[in-house]
């Protein structure tokens, strides 16, 4: 999850509203995929976010892939999810 990319937006500790919105933005923006991207204990909240946005905010929206990762930090692992939301 290093690498820069346009369209991803990083889950962290703001509620899942919050991400959601930054999505529907980024749609709203002309983005035709979006990428949340989450680690470790914010993994719930960025599916939570992906639901949020494909049941609530947006029509037209799915879960195109979803891709599930353990990174390996200096002494432990942690697991990562990587979402992908685009237009129908």
């Amino acid at each position: 999850m290093s690498e820069q990319q346009e369209n991803v937006i990083y889950v962290g500790t703001k509620p899942a509203v919050k991400y959601a919105a930054a999505v529907a933005a980024e749609f709203e923006n002309g983005a035709s995929e979006v990428f949340l991207k989450a680690r470790g204990r914010a993994i719930s909240r960025a599916v939570d976010a992906a639901e949020i946005t494909v049941n609530r905010f947006l029509e037209g929206v799915e879960v195109k892939d979803i891709k599930i990762s353990t990174e390996e930090l200096e002494n432990r692992n942690v697991s990562s999810i990587e979402i992908l939301l685009s237009k129908v």
